[in-house]
């Protein structure tokens, strides 16, 4: 099992937008095989500070997933929204 730890930046007049695009992503990441859980939260201190974190089965799940066309047409849409590229780190236990 793995968790991947997705942070992203968001400034203040664009965080509804995002918050729908956003949902969007983590519907469609739950029908992707191998999906377990996902969660969204941001930052206490810094509210345009968004994180995600997904559980999948296995590394190759994820990595399905993050490649996959309806992935990458759903972040064409989110990315023009984000400061900065999105940092993704990936644990396993």
């Amino acid at each position: 099992m793995i968790k991947v730890f997705i942070n992203r930046k968001v400034p203040h007049e664009l965080q509804t937008p995002y918050t729908e695009v956003a949902k969007e992503i983590l519907h469609a990441s739950m029908k992707s095989e191998g999906f377990i859980k996902g969660e969204v939260m941001h930052d206490i201190n810094d509210p345009e500070h968004r994180l995600v974190v997904a559980t999948y089965k296995t590394l190759d799940d994820w990595n399905r997933w993050y490649l996959s066309q309806e992935r990458r047409e759903l972040m064409n849409r989110l990315q023009p929204m984000l400061e900065r590229d999105e940092l993704i780190k990936i644990y396993e236990h």
